[in-house]
Parts: structure tokens; sequence; C-alpha cells
């Protein structure tokens, strides 16, 4: 069973700088079949965009995708983990924060990865409604 961040986490995730278009990072989130990316400067992280924040933040106020940055949709104001953290305090900061991904980074600030509610629930409760979904191959 795992105990660390690093036993779960996407190792290399999908990161755009912050004048990347929306557009530009929806089809990343399409071909790469995810629901977030990181944004960084860098090595270092600004940001992270979700599925939601792009059409919440971005398409919902009417802007042009195309010409909207993904600096205008992120959420900047984020709580990180360690790769050597206990799985444990990444689900007591997803609880916390009411957020369902949380970037990993090194102690520079340097992302190394990212951790899903999916990836706990896989790891943590394979056979619960979550983690089938979760384990699931997408449905394209």
């Amino acid at each position: 069973m795992a105990q660390h961040v690093s036993d779960v986490m996407t190792s290399a995730p999908a990161t755009v700088g912050p004048q990347t278009s929306v557009t530009a990072v929806a089809r990343t989130m399409r071909d790469e079949d995810i629901g977030a990316v990181l944004v960084t400067e860098g090595e270092r992280l600004r940001g992270l965009v979700s599925d939601r924040d792009l059409v919440v933040r971005a398409l919902a106020g009417g802007g042009d995708p195309n010409r909207t940055t993904v600096a205008e949709a992120c959420s900047d104001d984020l709580v990180t983990v360690r790769p050597d953290d206990d799985l444990a305090l990444a689900v007591q900061v997803m609880r916390e924060h009411s957020v369902r991904r949380v970037p990993v980074v090194d102690d520079s600030r340097h992302v190394v990865g990212i951790v899903s509610l999916g990836d706990l629930a896989i790891e943590r409760d394979p056979e619960s409604a979550l983690g089938d979904i979760s384990a699931a191959k997408p449905n394209k």
C-alpha cells in the first residue's frame, strides 16, 4: 500500500505558460484526457486551471477563448504537497481546502507532479464508486 504522495502522483504533469490561450489549454486537456493543467513560469508553479475553470472563468464571461489567457482563468491561490509527504496529508489538504487536485512541488517550488482525488481513491478505496470511475478508461 502506498504511503507517500510520490507513490500515487502523476509525474511530469501537463504544464503551460501563463500567456497560453484557453483554447490551447482546452486542446491539451482533450488530447491528454486530463481535467487540469498546471500553469508555470519557468519551472515555478504559478497556478492550476481545471476544465471547470475554463468554463466558469473564461467562456461564461463571453471572452474570446483564442485571446483569453490561462492567467485570467487559473486558480493562483494554491495549496501544495511535497512528494515525500504522507498520503494522509494530501487527503487532509484536499478536505480542508475543498479541492480535487493538488500540485506536488519540491523544496524550491518546482513542479514534480500532481495528485488527484481519483488517484487517492484508486489507492485507498479501489472498490468505491470513485475508485472504479477513476480507474476506468475514458469515454471517447
